[in-house]
């Protein structure tokens, strides 16, 4: 039986064909009939994330789009007007889905930051801040272990989830940050496709984070990829209309549907001790025991609407736009004031 690293060298032997064969077969042609030629290693880049969004996507499709239509959280929808609404809703989660998934924001964040990374890494090389290596630091506390690939590929989940849970909690401790991060909390019909419900802005402040932290903490490419991938996925499930839950034992494990749906209940989810105050609960992307060491899980509550308290009509009636660019645009205005 192959170990956890003797699988992880074959899928990602077996990735590494196909997007050699993606590349060579569509991408690479089209470069070159549009004289783009001086770009193809970084076609070569963003070709992986091409494939890893597809596969993602036909993922979601198989698995969890089924399970929405079987287990759903949500009550199904009252009347022709109403399941009009949520489909119009969920149609601009799409967008932003095949925004995310296939490519288009991490090509143009690598060609306008790219640069500015190279310039700040190589200047730390040179005033010899050469980087470090998070699993041989580690190494020794585990002389035991022989499958180092998988070992360390856990430890950078461990690092990187931690890191985006006190990422998440900025986006909603900070009011510039939270007007970004509304655009995701405003969708009173979450989905599967609710994950790549973002403002374009944050989307770059947080992949900037991870780059960066990648590079600090020695993350291999190939690794940075998966990792992303399967946060990516289980952040899927975990914005999934579906009604489930894992136990009492699972839910202090792996962040579940219910755990998150908490998340994104009016009143619960993004709101401090009062309604106007920031702040929340369950900000955990993958492992609840951020929220349980930092005092920010609840498991006791049971999942109510979703959206923000402002959104109500008894509440102002707040609008945070029906479409992607209103979206966008509302977000920009309220982060510098205007909304």
């Amino acid at each position: 039986m192959a170990s956890g690293g003797g699988w992880l060298h074959v899928l990602s032997e077996a990735f590494g064909q196909a997007q050699q064969w993606l590349f060579e077969h569509l991408v690479q042609p089209v470069l070159f009939h549009l004289g783009l030629a001086s770009h193809l290693e970084e076609a070569f880049e963003g070709t992986g994330w091409l494939l890893v969004g597809a596969l993602q996507l036909a993922l979601m499709l198989a698995l969890l789009a089924p399970l929405q239509r079987l287990l759903p959280a949500e009550p199904r929808p009252a009347s022709d007007g109403e399941a009009e609404e949520r489909r119009r809703a969920v149609r601009v989660d799409v967008i932003y889905t095949l925004i995310d998934r296939l490519g288009v924001l991490r090509v143009a964040m690598f060609f306008a930051l790219e640069p500015v990374w190279n310039a700040l890494f190589g200047w730390l090389a040179v005033h010899g801040a050469t980087g470090w290596q998070l699993d041989a630091a580690i190494a020794p506390w585990w002389p035991g272990v022989t499958d180092t690939a998988l070992a360390s590929f856990v430890l950078y989940l461990i690092a990187f989830d931690f890191l985006n849970y006190w990422l998440h909690r900025g986006q909603h401790g900070l009011r510039w940050w939270w007007a970004l991060h509304a655009v995701h909390h405003s969708q009173r019909h979450m989905t599967m496709w609710t994950e790549s419900r973002n403002h374009l802005l944050d989307s770059v402040i947080v992949a900037s984070a991870f780059a960066l932290a990648a590079r600090a903490i020695g993350v291999p490419p190939g690794q940075f990829v998966a990792l992303v991938a399967l946060t990516q996925l289980l952040e899927n499930l975990a914005h999934a209309d579906v009604r489930l839950h894992f136990g009492r034992i699972g839910e202090r494990l792996l962040v579940s549907p219910r755990f998150h749906r908490l998340h994104h209940a009016i009143g619960l989810g993004h709101e401090g001790a009062g309604p106007h105050s920031l702040g929340g609960h369950n900000f955990a992307v993958l492992f609840p025991l951020w929220d349980m060491l930092f005092g920010t899980a609840r498991f006791d509550a049971q999942p109510g609407a979703c959206g923000i308290r402002d959104q109500l009509p008894e509440h102002g009636g707040r609008d945070y736009g029906r479409g992607f660019w209103a979206q966008q645009w509302l977000g920009f205005k309220r982060m510098v004031g205007r909304a």
